[in-house]
């Protein structure tokens, strides 16, 4: 989800909700400690050099349960960072949050909840690197339908 897109879809709720992957909530209590930039130079595993932008929202909760962060109040947040990071509104947005270590999430909207979703590790040079390619998986009984050559029991073929 853009940057953009959150500030969207804040205009429009009276409280944030943040739903884990796995169903579970986060707190409403929880703060959004930072809100940033992050730059990534790498070189991949084939040699290549890339650059990855995204912007980052760092969720926390603490024993502070009176604490509840508004919608406004976020936007306004991320307007202050767009202007002293010069952060342009269609970079993605990751969230990190606190589970067993830190979690890094994408991030969507449904209407009412904004969803973290779950980030998966790939290689970006699988042809440098000489990862094979996926097997397609075949069902050992559509191999036989419609082909009428094929060897059964009784036909005298083997």
């Amino acid at each position: 989800m853009k940057l953009s897109e959150v500030k969207k879809a804040l205009d429009k709720l009276d409280s944030i909700v943040f739903q884990l992957p796995n169903g579970d909530l986060v707190p409403v209590h929880f703060h959004i400690t930072e809100v940033g930039l992050i730059t990534k130079d790498f070189i991949d595993c084939g040699g290549k050099v890339r650059n990855e932008k995204v912007v980052n929202f760092q969720l926390w909760e603490a024993a502070d349960y009176d604490h509840r962060l508004s919608p406004e109040k976020l936007k306004n947040i991320i307007e202050l960072s767009e202007r002293v990071f010069q952060i342009d509104p269609e970079l993605e947005v990751e969230v990190e949050y606190q589970a067993d270590t830190i979690g890094k999430y994408g991030i969507s909207f449904n209407g009412t909840h904004f969803m973290l979703t779950s980030k998966m590790t790939a290689c970006l040079a699988e042809d440098a690197c000489g990862i094979p390619k996926e097997k397609q998986k075949v069902e050992l009984s559509a191999l036989s339908k419609g082909n009428t050559s094929s060897c059964s029991p009784g036909n005298k073929c083997c």
